[in-house]
């Protein structure tokens, strides 16, 4: 039987160490707590994310290895190179964060359900709004056909979801954060899980312990949280 740590209601108690993850399934580290503004910093910044789906409690994981992407390391194929010259889309940064999440949240190929409850949702709205959560938004004739959100804390960006509507707008979205993070010394972006996509645009895995020290070094500055500008 898998025995889990309970978080305790207040959003400042201290996650367990990253060292009682379970192995199998990877990462699984608590169980409870809220998604409060609080709670959701304090885990970031110990290399920790909520991932669950409705009618579970919230459960909170810290995978090892950890996928991550340095953003110097950005590959770029040819295609997506031909495509990011044509210039096909309009880029937005936190116009339409909402309605970014909404996008991810929506039913794929394969996928009877999504893990963005309305519970997660609302709180990285909140994220949002008080600054720390950002979108990256492709817009084609004024409608949003691909991006992707995250959480930007210190010089550490932590990679939510992304979607496309229409070829290479979740990578031209990725691209343009790159370049944002590269301008204004981001160090790295944690992409949580291996995925082949991510792995195509440069990603790579390292182990936890090494990614739990890169989280502390990087979130240690006292960046004010701020809405994000597109700077073409």
């Amino acid at each position: 039987m898998i025995s889990l740590y309970w978080l305790e209601a207040d959003p400042n108690s201290a996650f367990p160490s990253l060292d009682h993850a379970l192995v199998e399934p990877d990462g699984l580290l608590a169980a409870g707590g809220d998604l409060s503004l609080a709670r959701l910093i304090n885990a970031y910044k110990h290399g920790i994310f909520p991932w669950y789906n409705k009618g579970e409690p919230i459960l909170w994981w810290s995978p090892d290895p950890r996928c991550v992407l340095f953003p110097d390391n950005l590959k770029i194929s040819r295609s997506l190179a031909k495509t990011l010259r044509k210039k096909p889309f309009e880029i937005r940064f936190d116009t339409a964060f909402a309605n970014v999440i909404n996008a991810c949240a929506a039913p794929r190929d394969n996928q009877s359900g999504t893990w963005i409850t309305q519970e997660m949702f609302n709180a990285y709205v909140n994220m949002h709004e008080q600054g720390y959560a950002h979108s990256i938004e492709c817009w084609l004739d004024d409608e949003l056909v691909g991006g992707l959100y995250g959480i930007a804390i210190g010089k550490m960006f932590f990679g939510e979801s992304m979607f496309s509507k229409v070829a290479d707008a979740s990578k031209v979205a990725l691209v343009y954060l790159c370049e944002y993070l590269i301008k204004h010394d981001f160090k790295l972006i944690d992409s949580q899980v291996h995925t082949n996509h991510m792995e195509s645009m440069g990603a790579e895995m390292i182990p936890r312990r090494e990614f739990a020290a890169l989280v502390k070094k990087y979130t240690a500055t006292d960046d004010v949280p701020t809405r994000w500008k597109f700077e073409p």
